[in-house]
């Protein structure tokens, strides 16, 4: 199942194309030591990725790693036009604990299970080659399993989404859609409803 949900994915990031400024509002988007874009609500994590689940699920939230990295014309646009958006930023603080994640840093992150790695080593581990790459973990820790993050996770989004098919990922995963319902008719279903909430000018 997973492996369709990231064919779909994949087919909705070709099909969006570059997002030029016509279409959406640009927003500021501050930047950190590391030369990332951030968010003043992503979580200041320790590191150990089992504890950040179980402080998401202690908050009521869903939790998800985002990985990113300097330079990333696509993490800057997912800042910079998707979370400019209100309903968008609005409803991922709200329901979400975000850990940011670097592709080639070297802080070391406590996986899963258990395992240490430098930010870097983990991405090979989990399969990161680009980025953003979020991924979504499920609701507990008892699901863990001893399993590592890329394992462990129950959707993937494997790129940038315009900021109709971006809110839809986060709607989909917060309501677990994902146990019984293939995103893109996801998506299809509840387009309308999702133009709505973003306005026309950032679909």
């Amino acid at each position: 199942m997973l492996v369709r949900f990231l064919v779909a994915v994949a087919m909705l990031v070709i099909s969006a194309g570059t997002l030029d400024a016509a279409d959406a509002k640009r927003g500021a988007a501050a930047v950190n030591d590391d030369g990332l874009h951030v968010q003043p609500w992503f979580l200041v994590s320790l590191l150990d990725l089992r504890d950040d689940l179980r402080e998401a699920q202690e908050s009521g939230k869903r939790f998800a790693v985002m990985w990113e990295q300097r330079g990333c014309i696509y993490c800057r646009d997912m800042h910079e036009i998707n979370f400019a958006v209100a309903a968008v930023s609005d409803y991922v603080r709200e329901n979400f604990t975000i850990v940011q994640l670097n592709l080639f840093g070297s802080r070391e992150v406590t996986d899963f299970d258990g395992q240490v790695l430098p930010e870097k080593e983990l991405a090979r581990k989990w399969g990161v080659v680009f980025t953003p790459t979020t991924f979504y973990f499920p609701e507990t820790v008892a699901e863990s399993n001893k399993r590592s993050g890329k394992d462990l996770a129950v959707a993937q989004m494997p790129g940038y989404l315009r900021p109709l098919a971006f809110l839809a990922m986060f709607r989909y995963v917060r309501e677990n859609r994902y146990a019984d319902t293939h995103f893109q008719k996801y998506v299809t279903d509840h387009a309308d409803e999702l133009r709505r909430m973003i306005g026309a000018s950032a679909q």
